[in-house]
């Protein structure tokens, strides 16, 4: 009986930004014991592609060239990107991977477990999420958040749908326009259209990337999206989603006292704006401390967070509230996805 007739048949679909990363995503799955993709689907989403971006990791693929796709999602964020691989897929599963993850040596016939294993219910299975840390020192913040992802639910790294399932709900919110809380909308509405999500057995490898001192003032953004979730899916969404809350409430608290600290100051109520700043400064020490303690304590990594610390609370406020208001009459994503 063929994969075709048991329903197991499966696409991959990776949306891209042409990293360096990618071939080595695309060596492992080409390495991975088991039954072979139907189809991979590469999207490049940068907004101008380099037509010879992807030649490097193209040649790694070998005989499962002839079954690759290259499609270009206009850089629209990889919420876009993967709806536009799954458009262009047919098999009744498509595996959605990161492009800087590294399956598993026997991934394919785990996966292939995972689909066989499924009921007619099951809308998804996910993969489970390894993150490689140092084993010489402590972890840096951003090496901590990257971890984060071994616990993450509904992570779409490496996230196995029924294609059925996902025409259902009309795929991705591309209002979701970065690599955050598009898998928990995704997810919360498969469950809602009376789908179930299990989780699986294979392991994919995601090694922390390099990143920069102010990586986590660019990911104060993904505060405009819990916005967006908010709206979505009520005020207890992060509840539903099985998320972390995080800090906006702080982060709203200490922006709040910062500013009522020049505004007192300005009105000449020295006292008074003295005491804001004691609040100001007390919240924002106990947030660089948070992020310090459990760190390598390096000098560059102390200075990164007591930096980063100050900035993080009125970034994060900025978005929280800019998306607040850009979404505020934002419709289900069925309402308006073409």
């Amino acid at each position: 009986m063929s994969r075709a007739t048991t329903g197991s048949a499966y696409a991959v679909v990776i949306p891209t930004l042409a990293r360096d990363t990618l071939a080595d995503c695309l060596a492992a799955l080409v390495s991975a014991t088991g039954p072979r993709p139907d189809e991979i689907v590469l999207v490049d989403d940068r907004p101008e592609p380099e037509p010879d971006a992807l030649d490097h990791p193209l040649r790694v693929l070998g005989d499962l060239r002839a079954r690759t796709t290259v499609l270009t999602s206009g850089g629209r964020g990889p919420a876009a990107a993967r709806n536009t691989g799954l458009r262009a897929v047919t098999a009744p599963w498509v595996a959605f991977l990161d492009d800087d993850v590294q399956v598993g040596p026997h991934w394919c016939d785990q996966l292939a477990q995972d689909l066989a294993e499924s009921g007619p219910d099951t809308g998804a299975v996910q993969g489970v999420i390894a993150v490689p840390l140092p084993g010489e020192r402590r972890p840096t913040d951003w090496e901590r958040n990257t971890a984060g992802l071994a616990q993450a639910r509904w992570i779409t790294a490496d996230m196995a749908y029924r294609t059925a399932a996902l025409k259902q709900v009309r795929g991705f919110d591309e209002r979701f326009r970065r690599a955050f809380r598009e898998d928990a909308d995704l997810a919360l509405r498969i469950l809602d259209g009376g789908w179930r999500i299990r989780q699986g057995r294979r392991t994919t490898r995601h090694p922390v990337r390099p990143a920069d001192r102010w990586v986590s003032l660019r990911a104060q953004r993904g505060n405009a999206d819990d916005a967006l979730m908010r709206h979505l899916h009520g005020p207890d969404w992060w509840q539903k989603a099985v998320a972390p809350r995080g800090r906006i409430r702080s982060h709203l608290a200490i922006t709040a006292a910062g500013a009522a600290a020049c505004a007192l100051a300005a009105a000449g109520r020295r006292r008074a704006a003295a005491l804001a700043v004691l609040g100001w400064a007390a919240g924002t020490a106990e947030f660089a401390w948070t992020r310090i303690a459990p760190g390598p304590r390096t000098r560059y990594e102390v200075t990164t967070m007591v930096a980063s610390s100050v900035l993080i609370p009125p970034v994060a406020t900025w978005h929280w509230l800019s998306g607040m208001w850009r979404h505020r009459n934002a419709p289900d994503w069925a309402e308006v996805a073409p």
